[in-house]
Order: C-alpha cells, then sequence, then structure tokens
C-alpha cells in the first residue's frame, strides 16, 4: 500500500502552510524557507508499518484514546516537542480504539502510552502524561542513548 495521504502544517520559522506526507523518505523541510518542519501525522492498524516503522528519523508513537483526559493534555506537550525537535523526529498519534491490533501488539495497558521506535524497534516506552520539558528530555536522552 503506498500512502499518498498528507497533513498540512506551519512552518515555526516562517509561518508560510506546507503539505507533509505522512510516510516518505528524508525529513521534511518547508518549501519556502527551507527549515526543518514538524513532523505529526496520525497513523492506524492498516499503515503504521509504512507510516512509522520504515521512517528513516527517530517516531514518538502516542497510543492515546478520545476520552482519556490526560491524553488530551499531553497531546499539545508532544506537539510542541516535535516542533521542537522538528528534523529529528516524527511524531505518530495512534487512536487506540479504532486501531485495536496496534493496540494488542504493543500491549496497551494504559492511556497515554509513549513509545520510541528506531527503525520499527521499540527503544523507548512510557505510559502516562508529562510536561514538555520532561517529554523532550525523555526523547533525547532515548535517542542519544540509542546512537550512542
Amino acid at each position: 500500500m503506498s500512502t499518498m495521504q498528507a497533513t498540512t502544517v506551519s512552518c515555526p520559522h516562517c509561518g508560510r502552510t506546507n503539505r507533509v506526507p505522512v510516510a516518505a523518505e528524508g525529513r521534511p523541510k518547508c518549501g519556502h524557507c527551507k527549515q526543518p518542519l514538524p513532523w505529526m501525522v496520525d497513523a492506524g492498524d492498516d499503515d503504521f508499518t509504512e507510516v512509522a516503522e520504515r521512517a528513516g528519523v527517530p517516531v514518538v508513537v502516542d497510543l492515546w484514546a478520545t476520552w482519556c483526559g490526560p491524553c488530551r493534555m499531553v497531546s499539545p506537550a508532544l506537539e510542541k516537542v516535535a516542533t521542537d525537535l522538528a528534523g529529528r523526529i516524527k511524531l505518530v498519534k495512534v487512536d487506540v480504539d479504532k486501531n485495536p491490533r496496534l493496540s494488542q501488539r504493543f500491549e496497551v495497558q494504559a492511556v497515554p502510552t509513549l513509545l520510541i521506535l528506531d527503525r520499527g524497534e521499540t527503544v523507548a516506552r512510557q505510559a502516562g502524561a508529562a510536561p514538555a520539558p520532561a517529554l523532550r528530555q525523555w526523547v533525547e536522552q532515548s535517542i542519544t542513548a540509542r546512537k550512542g
């Protein structure tokens, strides 16, 4: 399956709107100022492999549910981290109620559950919400530990 979907994101540097594919090689850059763009997409049971596991950058997976209060609280914090680390990570959001196979595969016991994948391999896991600075530190430490 070839995912031709795209999301629209505003460049945090120049404010221009860009279309960013949900699955692609490389890292998205602004068509105007050429700065890295935050890569935030949704994925599900059918396209998770293409969207998340084949990404060339580390992927932060947010396994969440619409009815979950902490999930709604952590979402803006994750988006801030994705914006701050634009070009270094991809944020993939998965609604566990709509995607039971992924929920089962990752043995989700509580939401939100956050994962960091590096070329499809889980390198870090965390349950529960946290503020943006703590999430950023966790992501950066997990990525650095993987490379080191």
